[in-house]
């Protein structure tokens, strides 16, 4: 299958982060199937297109992975209420994932976890989608108010 998103993740690097995209910025196939393997005990091949490619393009940069959210590592990964868990708030109120009857979609839609209520929602956006829009978000819009806080006096 002919890449489809390498392209849009590994444009964040220099659109966000000001350097240019580097091949270490992405993980390698054979750490991703590694960590797929730890995590699933499955082939990384049951990885969406757009998760696959998103690791390959930018799961070895920090600062992308740890922007707002906490995009875990393939190793992390969890299939939990039929969902493919990728990612949490820091308070932990709320995890992101996959449906797992969606796996084989090349850019299935994302859904959250509401963990106090165990509630599912779509996101109303495909994986893709709601990765770009939320580094946009965190980088454009939230990055400039949190600069513009006083520093507190301790």
């Amino acid at each position: 299958m002919a890449d489809m998103f390498l392209d849009k993740f590994r444009s964040l690097v220099p659109e966000y982060l000001d350097d240019k995209w580097q091949p270490e910025d992405g993980l390698s196939e054979d750490e991703l199937e590694e960590m797929v393997q730890d995590s699933l005990g499955r082939p990384a091949a049951i990885l969406p297109q757009a998760v696959r490619e998103f690791y390959l393009s930018v799961g070895g940069v920090e600062d992308l992975m740890e922007a707002y959210y906490f995009v875990w590592e393939p190793d992390e990964f969890e299939i939990e209420d039929g969902y493919l868990l990728f990612m949490e708030d820091e308070e932990e109120k709320f995890v992101w994932g996959i449906r797992e009857d969606q796996l084989s979609v090349p850019d299935p839609l994302v859904h959250r976890r509401n963990n106090a209520t165990g509630r599912w929602m779509s996101e109303d956006g495909t994986f893709s989608e709601y990765m770009l829009d939320m580094y946009s978000w965190v980088f454009e819009e939230l990055e400039p108010e949190l600069e513009d806080q006083p520093e507190s006096q301790g």
